[in-house]
């Protein structure tokens, strides 16, 4: 889609001149996107939601120099994950720190379900929804730049030659990342398909 046509980038371009009401409007359509790579990419979702107010925070105060030379959600994905690979590294330096937090939220804010599927849902919800979990699961145990690549994926917008970009790299490596962590999350869900045991649960 050639930059001209992409309306998010000309409503980002009304931002640079001053309008606050068209930020209002890229904020709500891509709040939950951001938010959901920036979990999946952290599985920490209070930190999630830290990371994607600052993400559009940047965003914003980027406004002045924003230049329409890609696709807006493709700038504003290479944001959100520069976010993400900073706070890991981060962790990295820090990781008992990172271990408390994790805990912390933990007790609070489970990552997953937020209702007792044993009680509120039939059974073939039931293992529907505990599947999701394991896939999900799967995902976040994921090489970093397999997990992103996966994630974006998911977006239907985005090219593979906009993911190149969010990633920084060719659209054969791309490519290679998805198939990657594809054929990884069929090989660690295999043994639970065939048997109901995830991994080594005991």
């Amino acid at each position: 889609m050639p930059v001209e046509l992409d309306p998010d980038a000309a409503l980002m371009l009304r931002v640079k001149r001053g309008d606050t009401a068209a930020f209002a409007g890229l904020v709500e359509k891509y709040k939950q996107p951001i938010i959901n790579l920036c979990w999946r990419t952290l599985g920490d979702p209070t930190e999630a939601e830290d990371l994607a107010q600052n993400a559009f925070v940047q965003a914003y105060k980027s406004a002045a120099r924003y230049e329409p030379t890609a696709k807006f959600s493709t700038w504003l994905f290479t944001i959100a994950r520069n976010l993400c690979l900073n706070e890991i590294r981060r962790r990295s330096r820090h990781p008992a720190d990172s271990l408390d937090q994790t805990y912390e939220d933990s007790d609070d804010q489970p990552m997953h379900q937020v209702e007792d599927r044993r009680v509120t849902a039939p059974p073939d919800e039931l293992l529907r929804g505990e599947l999701e979990d394991k896939v999900e699961e799967a995902i976040l145990s994921l090489p970093e730049n397999q997990r992103t690549a996966l994630l974006l994926c998911r977006q239907d917008e985005l090219s593979y030659e906009e993911m190149a970009k969010i990633l920084d790299c060719s659209v054969s490596a791309v490519k290679s990342l998805i198939h990657r962590g594809r054929e990884t999350i069929k090989q660690t869900l295999k043994p639970y398909l065939q048997t109901g045991v995830w991994r080594e649960e005991k």
